[in-house]
Formats: C-alpha cells, structure tokens, sequence
C-alpha cells in the first residue's frame, strides 16, 4: 500500500477545464470516496490517477514516487471498472490471472495469487465457470480479484457496484469494506451515491465543477458543512434550506428574519463579516424536524406525501406561507423525518418544530457561519 499526493492538478479539454487546482493528499491506507453530481470531474479526476487521463499541469505520485507522466502499467495501481470489463472466452481463474499472465509471471505465482483472492472473496467454486454463468455480483467480486491479484500499491474503483440492484449493493459495501480492513490497502472509490460515501470512506472528498469543495470524515462532511453545496449533498433525505435575511446582530448571534417563522438568533463564528439586510440561508436537517412538542422555533405545515419506510416515516410538507430557498439548493418541500411508524393524514395541518442549537446559518456566499463544537470521537 502507498501514499497518494496531488498538486496544483489540472484538466483541459480544449477550452473547458475540467479539474482546477486538484490538491489532496492521501494516506497509506485509507478508503477515500469521491463524491459529487454528474460533471463534477470525480471520474476524470480518478483517470487522471489511473493514466488513463493526461495531466494538463500539476504533479502527481504515488508512494512518493512522481509518476505524473508514467504509463498506467507503470504506476503500481489496479483498477474496476462499472462494466467489470471481463473476458468472456476466458474463466474466472483466467480473468483474474490475466494481468500477471501479461506480465509473465511463473505459473505457480499466477495460481497462487488467483486462489488466495478467490479465498479472499469467496469464489473459490466459481473458478472454472465463465463470466457468462455468473450473476452480476459474482462478476463484479471477478473483477476486484482480477485487481487483487496483481497486489497494487492503489486501488481505484470506478462506480463499481452502480450496475447493481440494491440489496446487492448494500451486501457489496460490506464486503469492500471488509476487504479494505483485511487488505490494508489504499482505496480510491468514485461514487455519484453519498450513502455508500458515508458508509464506506474513511474520508470524504466532495467534488463540485472541477474542484474540491471539502474532505474530511463522513460525520465530520454530515456535522460541519462548508457550505450550501456540501450540506445539500451529503445527507438523505437532504437538508431543509430557508431563505431569508439579517434583521440584526448582537453579541448573542445573528438575528434572521424569515417569512412565518419568529425571529431567530443563531450564533455564528464571527459576526463581522454579514451586515444587517443581507441575504442568508437557514439549514436544518430532515431528523432534526419534530412534529407538535416544544422546540425553540415552530411554524405551521401542511402534510402532502407520505412515505411510510418501516423503520421511519418520511413526510413532505408544504410549508406556506414560508419561503422556501427556490435555488437549486432548496426544495418547495420541508422534508421530515421521524423515526417511527406514525399514522400522519394527507392535507392535515401540524406544527413543525426544531431547536435554534441543531439550525446552519449559511451567509451570501454560501458559506457555512455557524459556530458548531468539533466532533469528539468515541
């Protein structure tokens, strides 16, 4: 296993950059997850570690090796693919043994290292079969041993279990998981779905148009937003936004005003930089919503979809006449969730509630301003 280090790297496609100043650093080890929308240059970003993408400007290595311009065989790396890219004349012990084939390694090393990954995965019976006799979950384990046997300082997955249904992807998760801990190795994971972020990574690195918006662990991205993007994206169901304005500052914190709700005072980190009458946005997570009871703040709703989910209920209120956030950051719907099974009523009225403490203030720039204590690890 080895270290990643990225500066200064950047993409061009002709006029269009797709990566802007890429600077991460991995350690050996880790499970980094990429996340972000469509577009967001997670893919190219994840090439470009591979080979497979030339680098337009910046420095790239691996193990403190600069393998900027290195040719991906070159580069001690193994990477899956979303399409499994297996051989279908070939077996499963031959798909996976190709690589050391290609790089004529000893017969006994080959089915050594083909048997211990197919240990590793538990399809050791799948050996003599072809691709075309396994299920889709079968083919993707082919296709992690195929990067298993060939020990890479770096493993990269590229959307792997996406072709997937979901209970098979849950199972997938568990079992990369697993095998990260028995491996021990260095893992970057591309992923458009922020649940397997927040279930697999060790870290989180959150990209938004070519360029990182925050890294960090899974709870510390959910807890401590940077800003709008990274509070709207990570999260499910995703966080409430509330647009309104600064009716005042105080030593005790930022006074919002927002239509159908009392004034609200939140502390923020420094006071200092948002003026009375500037724009700002209220954030609060779908749990954090409470129907009927006390709580700091409370406005009226009305119940529209109901989503009954077993374990939870899932509600969609409207909530005029409050104004929600009409940027693609906000929804027309306040989200709630409640973890319990709770016989709500289409078009009933309900007063929704939540605590000052539990609210983000987020300032014009989209910055996050509120003052949260760090995350003590249990």
């Amino acid at each position: 296993m080895s270290s990643v280090k990225l500066e200064n790297l950047q993409k061009h496609y002709a006029t269009f950059q797709a990566l802007k100043d890429i600077n991460l650093s991995i350690d050996k080890g880790e499970f980094i997850v990429m996340v972000g929308p469509s577009g967001c240059g997670k893919s190219t970003l994840l090439k470009t570690i591979a080979g497979l993408e030339t680098v337009t400007s910046g420095t790239l290595s691996i193990g403190g090796r600069d393998v900027t311009h290195e040719e991906p065989g070159d580069r001690g790396i193994a990477m899956v693919f979303q399409s499994y890219a297996l051989y279908p004349h070939m077996t499963v012990a031959e798909n996976m043994g190709f690589g050391l084939r290609m790089a004529k390694r000893p017969q006994a090393e080959i089915d050594a290292a083909v048997k211990r990954a197919a240990e590793i995965l538990r399809i050791t019976e799948q050996l003599d079969k072809r691709p075309k006799q396994l299920s889709g979950g079968q083919r993707q384990r082919v296709a992690i041993g195929r990067a298993i046997t060939r020990s890479p300082e770096v493993f990269l997955f590229d959307e792997p279990l996406s072709n997937l249904d979901a209970a098979l992807r849950t199972q997938m998760r568990v079992e990369l998981s697993t095998l990260h801990a028995r491996l021990g190795s260095t893992m970057i994971y591309v992923t458009h779905d922020q649940v397997e972020a927040m279930t697999m990574a060790t870290r989180i690195v959150v990209l938004n148009k070519g360029e990182i918006e925050q890294v960090g662990s899974p709870l510390e991205l959910y807890n401590n937003p940077k800003n709008l993007f990274v509070a709207g994206f990570l999260g499910a169901p995703r966080m409430n936004f509330f647009e309104g304005r600064v009716a005042s500052i105080t030593d005790a914190g930022v006074t919002c005003a927002i239509d159908g709700l009392p004034p609200v005072t939140v502390e923020v980190w420094d006071p200092s930089t948002i003026s009375v009458n500037d724009a700002i946005t209220l954030g609060i997570r779908p749990e954090k919503l409470v129907v009927g009871g006390t709580s700091s703040v409370s406005f009226p709703a009305r119940i529209g979809l109901i989503e009954h989910l077993g374990r939870e209920t899932v509600l969609h209120a409207d909530a005029s006449p409050l104004k929600t956030s009409g940027s693609d950051t906000g929804t027309q719907n306040i989200t709630v969730q409640v973890p319990q099974i709770v016989p709500f009523s289409s078009n009933a009225t309900v007063s929704l509630g939540f605590d000052i403490a539990d609210a983000y203030l987020f300032g014009p720039d989209g910055r996050t301003m509120t003052a949260r204590k760090p995350l003590q690890t249990v």
